[in-house]
């Protein structure tokens, strides 16, 4: 398991053209808009954007409900720096903290959501056990977990597409997502109602969005 941050598309020389690459070739507006329907968020909820990165999503969530409770948290200062800019220049005060996912600096239940998109596939089996579990302890009974990432290929041509993806972040990281192990690791973390609700494809593969709740 490796405890450290991994750069916006794997390489902090890319981290500058992280936000056109992802918009350009992800479907980013679509995804991340039906992954903020999915979460029905709500005024007076309060949410973490776990590994925020350079808060496109977090900044959307609090334009989209503007009494929501928003933290976002990424381990990577550089990616936090635009990420703050960001939301700054559209008129947002948001709490962008950094930190780590397998080791997350808040209290147990303090979370109604938590929301991720990208990011479990770059992290090593171990990693992605841990991160789960940390995402488990700060939600509060009856809280969602809401992730998008890369899934299951939908046929062999969006297989083929991954491939792009375990060249960047690696073969290791990347296999859980495509060999469709997310939802196992959710539940084996305690989540129930571990569902993929939807799928979208892109030119890098199959995008999966799931949803996991804490019960209580």
């Amino acid at each position: 398991m490796s405890d450290r941050y991994v750069p916006a598309l794997g390489f902090r020389w890319l981290t500058p053209f992280y936000d056109a690459v992802v918009r350009l070739t992800t479907r980013e507006r679509t995804f991340k808009q039906a992954l903020l329907d999915q979460a029905s968020l709500s005024a007076g909820q309060e949410a973490l954007d776990l590994a925020c990165g350079t808060g496109t999503l977090t900044i959307w969530a609090r334009q989209r409900v503007p009494g929501l409770r928003l933290a976002g948290l990424d381990g990577d200062a550089q990616v936090l720096a635009r990420a703050r800019a960001k939301a700054q220049a559209a008129g947002l005060e948001i709490a962008f903290d950094e930190g780590l996912s397998t080791s997350l600096p808040y209290p147990d239940n303090r979370f109604d959501r938590v929301l991720s998109s990208l990011f479990f596939h770059h992290l090593d089996r171990a990693s992605k056990q841990r991160t789960l579990a940390q995402a488990f302890r700060v939600l509060k009974p009856g809280g969602e977990l809401h992730v998008a990432d890369w899934g299951r290929a939908a046929n062999p041509l969006m297989r083929a597409a991954y491939l792009g993806i375990q060249l960047l972040d690696g073969f290791d990281n990347t296999a859980d997502n495509v060999n469709g192990l997310l939802p196992e690791f959710m539940g084996a973390a305690g989540f129930t109602d571990v569902v993929e609700v939807r799928r979208f494809s892109t030119m890098w593969g199959t995008l999966s969005l799931y949803r996991a709740v804490k019960p209580g």
